[in-house]
């Protein structure tokens, strides 16, 4: 069995990989892709703790985080795709533009 300290690991360099790809980069579709990484990565934590601890209720938070994270995927891509092609924006720092 392997000690879920490992996969503690694992799942803090996910979540530093994606809280830097999220911070340093300023691409909108990478900040999104940083942004699930983040969710895996704390998936994975609940996961762990779930089978170390015999209980399945993390298992069944971890399916509904997944369920929800496609979900949320999915839309923010969409608006993201949307104002790409209607302004041409692609930059987080270019948002604050449309004010007007």
């Amino acid at each position: 069995m392997i000690p879920v300290g490992w996969y503690l690991l694992l799942s803090a360099t996910l979540f530093s990989i994606g809280l830097v790809g999220f911070i340093i980069r300023r691409d909108l579709i990478v900040m999104l892709m940083c942004l699930e990484i983040m969710f895996n990565a704390v998936n994975i934590a609940f996961a762990s703790f779930s089978y170390y601890n015999a209980n399945l209720i993390g298992q069944i938070f971890v399916l509904f985080s997944i369920a929800v994270a496609a979900s949320e995927a999915v839309i923010g891509l969409a608006i993201v795709l949307a104002l790409v092609r209607n302004t041409g924006i692609n930059h987080s720092d270019d948002i604050a533009n449309l004010r007007g």
